[in-house]
C-alpha cells in the first residue's frame, strides 16, 4: 500500500506532486514542460528506465513494459500523486490494444493507489472527451512500424484515422535515416508545416492528432515541443490539434483536479474556466 503518511499534506513538498518517466537513453522534456504550465502547489519529478544497450526498437519495449509498474511503485512511496508515462509507443508495442492498455492502468493504478497514464492511451481519451471520431495522424519523426502501430492502437478504440504519415510520407525529408539522424529535433518551421501538410491529404477532419515527443528549434535555437505550439498552429489551420505530450498533460491535469496556466492549444483551454 501507498505509505499513509502522503495522506497528510503537511509531508508533502507539493500540494500536487507529479512523476514522469520518459524512453531510455534519452533526456526528457516532459517535467520542464509541464512545470511550465502549472501554477506553484504543483512539483513534478523525472525517472528513467535502466535499460543498457537500448536501441528504440518497439520489441525493447516488451521487454522493458514491466520496469513501468516499477516506476509507478517508486512514486507511489515517495508520494506522488500521478504518474506520467512519456511516449506514444509504449501503448502498442507487441500488439497491444486500448483495450490491454485501459485494463493494465487500471490494475496499476489500483494496486499502488497512484494513477498511471500512459502518453499513448491519452491520445485515445483525449479524442473520446472532446467528442473528436475522424482523425489525422501526424506521425511526426516516427519509423514505420511505429507509426502502423499507433494507427492500429487508435483504430482499436474505433477512431477513423482517415490519413497518416510520418516527415517522409509527408514529403519533408528523403528518407527515415535521416530523420533519425537528427534526434528528435527538427528545424521550428517543420512543426506547422508537417501539420499543414497531414491536414491537406486527409481533407475535413475532426482534429489532427501528432504521436511522439518531437522538438523543433525557435528562433534562438531552442527546441520547444507541441505543448509550445498548437495555439498558432490551431490559429493557423483552424483546427484543433492534440499532440502526445499535450494530451498526457491533459489528463494529469485532470486527475490533479487543477487548471492549466497560459493559452497551449484548445484541448488543454477544455481544463480553464471559461474554456470551451
Amino acid at each position: 500500500m501507498k505509505p499513509t503518511k502522503w495522506s497528510d499534506p503537511d509531508k508533502k513538498l507539493f500540494p500536487h506532486q507529479v512523476g514522469f518517466t520518459g524512453p531510455p537513453m534519452d533526456f526528457d522534456a516532459a517535467p520542464t514542460d509541464f512545470l511550465r504550465i502549472c501554477p506553484p502547489s504543483v512539483g513534478a519529478h523525472g525517472r528513467l528506465l535502466h535499460a543498457p544497450g537500448y536501441a528504440h526498437e518497439l520489441s525493447q519495449r516488451v521487454d522493458n513494459f514491466g520496469q513501468l509498474e516499477e516506476v509507478v511503485h517508486c512514486f507511489s512511496n515517495a508520494g506522488a500523486d500521478v504518474v506520467g508515462q512519456v511516449g506514444t509507443n509504449w501503448v502498442h508495442a507487441g500488439g497491444r490494444d486500448v483495450h490491454d492498455i485501459r485494463r493494465y492502468v487500471a490494475e496499476v493504478s489500483e494496486r499502488y493507489e497512484t494513477p498511471l497514464h500512459m502518453a499513448g492511451l491519452t491520445l485515445v481519451e483525449a479524442c473520446e472527451a472532446m467528442g473528436y471520431e475522424r482523425i489525422a495522424l501526424n506521425s511526426v519523426y516516427f519509423w514505420p512500424d511505429w507509426r502502423d502501430g499507433v494507427v492500429r492502437f487508435l483504430r482499436s478504440a474505433d477512431i477513423d484515422v482517415v490519413w497518416y504519415g510520418n516527415f517522409v510520407d509527408q514529403g519533408l525529408y528523403d528518407d527515415q535515416q535521416t530523420v533519425n539522424d537528427l534526434t528528435w529535433i527538427f528545424p521550428g518551421e517543420h512543426a506547422l508545416e508537417s501539420t499543414r501538410r497531414t491536414l491537406e491529404a486527409s481533407g475535413e477532419v475532426d482534429a489532427v492528432l501528432v504521436n511522439g515527443m518531437s522538438n523543433y528549434r525557435d528562433p534562438d535555437g531552442l527546441p520547444q515541443r507541441f505543448v509550445g505550439l498548437a495555439a498558432g498552429i490551431e490559429s493557423e489551420l483552424d483546427v484543433p490539434v492534440v499532440s502526445a505530450d499535450i494530451s498526457l498533460y491533459w489528463r494529469i491535469f485532470r486527475t490533479l483536479g487543477i487548471e492549466p496556466v497560459g493559452d497551449h492549444g484548445s484541448l488543454l483551454a477544455s481544463l480553464q474556466s471559461g474554456g470551451d
